[in-house]
């Protein structure tokens, strides 16, 4: 790729972060961090990214304030949404998906499919 796709990640557990960092970064994408949802819109504010990756349970702010506030700003409310989540299937996926994201995933998620569900929001 000649220009690295930015994913913001969003979750409190530095593992999944890190391991979702390495894995992105070996396909070609740059990452940035935030551990909580209040960080998570400053980190969206300050880097704009391509795509975000968020889990639900967070502290300071659960993942659907931050959908909430994404969908409520014009300048951040065209940024596609995954979220990871460990949460039941059947509780949060509609919810996640009427509030603004493009996908659903249970944590652990399975690496090639999210890799192609990126590729295919990102097309790169």
């Amino acid at each position: 790729m000649s220009e690295h796709k930015q994913i913001l990640i969003v979750d409190d557990d530095a593992v999944i972060r890190i391991a979702l960092s390495k894995r992105l970064r070996k396909s070609g994408y740059d990452t940035v961090f935030a551990e909580d949802g209040v960080g998570a819109i400053a980190a969206v504010r300050k880097h704009v990214p391509d795509l975000i990756l968020l889990d639900i349970g967070l502290p300071a702010g659960d993942g659907f304030m931050v959908l909430q506030r994404l969908q409520e700003n014009p300048d951040f409310n065209s940024i596609p949404v995954i979220v990871l989540t460990a949460r039941s299937a059947k509780e949060a996926e509609r919810k996640v998906l009427d509030a603004g994201a493009c996908a659903f995933f249970q944590k652990p998620p399975d690496s090639e499919e999210l890799l192609s569900a990126i590729w295919s929001i990102l097309g790169s």
